[in-house]
């Protein structure tokens, strides 16, 4: 007798890791969004990508539906992920927003390869209208990443200039 494809359940598996990880980026961003308070374009940006995320999380949880699987009896393996997110968010200090942007940013691409594989698991496993769910969220998280990427330097900029006048509040 054969043994049983593994696929399936590493799919499974992993979906329930990425639903852990949209959970965690939810917490991640809504504490950001509430500490902004001069990055107006930085913190509607992430207030945008928290829709998004909690939008992401919904769709994990159809596409764990689809293979069946009982969501109230769910549990988030979210330990792996929380202890990455407190150390992220132990970061923030007097240069919060800069660190913030950094932290943001490789959690992005952490996001990203973790789609990557289950796109690949669910093709794998037949499962097509799973791989066209999390190609959609792929691209959320490439767009995130990419904004960032390319508002780090002038985050930065303007943090050093605050931070170079005593009057005003830099860090956030």
């Amino acid at each position: 007798m054969g043994t049983q494809p593994q696929t399936p359940k590493h799919l499974e598996d992993w979906l329930r890791d990425a639903h852990a990880m949209e959970k965690q980026a939810e917490k991640m961003l809504e504490a950001q969004a509430s500490r902004l308070e001069h990055y107006p374009q930085l913190k509607a940006r992430i207030e945008q990508h928290l829709t998004e995320t909690r939008g992401q999380a919904e769709k994990i949880e159809q596409c764990l539906s689809l293979l069946g699987t009982d969501l109230s009896a769910m549990k988030d393996l979210g330990g792996k992920l929380a202890a990455f997110g407190q150390a992220m968010g132990g970061m923030m200090a007097g240069d919060e927003v800069v660190k913030g942007g950094l932290a943001s940013y490789a959690f992005e691409h952490f996001e990203i390869a973790s789609y990557k594989a289950l796109i690949q698991a669910a093709e794998k496993a037949s499962k097509p209208e799973i791989a066209r769910i999390c190609e959609g969220i792929l691209r959320e998280e490439e767009a995130m990443a990419q904004w960032l990427a390319d508002h780090l330097d002038d985050t930065t900029r303007q943090y050093l200039e605050r931070s170079e006048d005593d009057q005003l509040t830099a860090k956030k």
